[in-house]
């Protein structure tokens, strides 16, 4: 079509910093017809999952990738031919080369990518790669040459003796390897010197896959070699491979998503915040009766009522009492700052991980309304649509393991915050109840609290005003 163009469209940074994505489900292909505005795509970032949005109208040409791969932040994953000729040039194929005033920018520009909207692409200045031919001069790109063409086969030599050669390919000591942001942090988390990694992608850059490879040829040298190669004796200074592992024994699940972002957060968390945790039990009897009287009032009609209802608004007015409980430590700035506000973070299992959305200004919300947020906090959990944004800025937290049958546990704070509560399960207990020991309603209460900024004054002042309005529900009235 002479009026027609193929227009990229780029894979965008839906969150604060991301800098990857996983394609959950595509909702076209190619020969489909698209207008703007229509989802394209679901992606699962660390954060969420959300669709992508197409901002033009046109034809599919092409999905670059298939369901299940993750992408960088700016990487094309979708051609669209649009009528008109009017796709800009920084949109076609990659490979365009850049003006020849570019080369001469920073090294490090790339890193300065500012976030966009979802659906709207990322910034032609901070995508287009720059051809940084002076990266390696003939003879560094000869060795490497010769070094692929061993990995590929073509050579006599096993592949991974040919992996160490790499290092001496840079010209300069000073210069550093082409890389993306993402693919400098990807060699970092799994230890990967860059300038040991042969770079497959255009003009010498390296790529995520060049890494992977790079490890699995260090680690695993019998399992990722062509099958001539994996005959081949292991070099005497080199340890064996270790053995593969039984695949009717064991399942491997890659670590991705939501699930990694948790893992890193709750180590980030453990080792910079010293955790204090401390426990109460409590007799719940009269606020497990009062959830039932709620359930027939009128005012709650249509509302999720539960004892986590009553639990969430005891903390509020217990943070009410004690403000400083809702804090942060600002290492940066070397400040304790106290928030005026209460974000309250509810941490929900979903079927990708754990999340923690939060409930905007929840201090300020009546008790029907706290029960119309919870009930909508959760119900857009469970379907997996909770938006990054729900999940950004929280103060405290709850998390009920009770739902479990757990009596209690000691809760890792979310990063960020100073405090968070786990409720145990409620369940009948011998207590002594006016003098006698009566089958009563019962749970434990564990407070985590950051002892930076929370001393065991502040924290036990908050467990107990919440204990004491559980066990007599009619503070709230009095208290709040």
């Amino acid at each position: 079509m002479t009026n027609a163009s193929v227009r990229e469209f780029k894979m965008p940074d839906v969150g604060e910093g991301l800098t990857e994505a996983e394609i959950l489900k595509w909702f076209v292909q190619p020969g489909d017809t698209v207008t703007d505005g229509q989802a394209v795509c679901e992606v699962e970032t660390a954060k969420a999952a959300v669709e992508l949005p197409i901002p033009y109208d046109g034809v599919v040409r092409a999905l670059h990738f298939p369901e299940g791969t993750t992408v960088d932040v700016g990487t094309s994953i979708i051609a669209v031919e649009v009528a008109g000729g009017a796709a800009p040039a920084q949109e076609e194929a990659p490979a365009a080369p850049a003006p020849a005033a570019e080369p001469e920018q920073p090294a490090e520009q790339p890193a300065a990518r500012q976030p966009v909207l979802v659906g709207y692409g990322v910034a032609t200045s901070s995508t287009r790669r720059r051809p940084r031919k002076q990266a390696q001069d003939p003879a560094a790109r000869q060795a490497a040459s010769a070094v692929q063409a061993e990995l590929n086969g073509h050579g006599a030599a096993p592949a991974a003796p040919a992996v160490p050669a790499a290092p001496a390919a840079p010209a300069a000591p000073a210069q550093r390897p082409l890389a993306k942001p993402p693919v400098r942090k990807l060699a970092k988390d799994l230890g990967v010197d860059l300038a040991t990694v042969v770079p497959t992608g255009p003009d010498g850059v390296v790529t995520r896959e060049d890494v992977h490879a790079a490890v699995a040829a260090a680690q695993a040298p019998q399992q990722t070699a062509p099958a001539a190669q994996q005959a081949a004796p292991a070099p005497a200074d080199r340890p064996a491979a270790p053995a593969s592992y039984d695949s009717g024994r064991e399942t491997r699940i890659p670590v991705k998503g939501v699930r990694k972002a948790t893992a890193a957060a709750m180590v980030g968390s453990a080792f910079t915040a010293p955790h204090v945790t401390e426990f109460v039990t409590v007799d719940v009897t009269r606020t497990m009766k009062l959830v039932e009287e709620l359930k027939q009032d009128k005012e709650f009609a249509g509302l999720r009522v539960n004892p986590l209802l009553l639990i969430a608004k005891a903390l509020l007015v217990a943070i009410r009492r004690n403000p400083d409980i809702n804090a942060s430590w600002d290492e940066a700035a070397q400040e304790i700052v106290v928030k005026h506000y209460v974000n309250l973070g509810i941490a929900a299992a979903t079927p990708r991980g754990l999340i923690v959305p939060n409930i905007k200004d929840a201090h300020a919300r009546t008790l029907p309304e706290l029960a119309a947020s919870l009930g909508e906090l959760v119900s857009t959990a469970r379907e997996g649509k909770t938006s990054p944004s729900a999940m950004q800025g929280g103060t405290v937290t709850i998390t009920n393991v009770g739902v479990f049958g757990v009596d209690t546990g000691t809760p890792i704070l979310n990063p960020g915050e100073s405090a968070i509560l786990a409720v145990g399960a409620i369940k009948p207990q011998p207590w002594v109840h006016k003098g006698k020991v009566k089958p009563r309603q019962v749970t434990t209460l564990a407070l985590s609290f950051d002892h930076r900024l929370v001393d065991g004054e502040l924290g036990s002042k908050v467990l107990a005003d919440v204990a004491a309005i559980l066990e007599q529900p009619k503070r709230l009235i009095t208290w709040a």
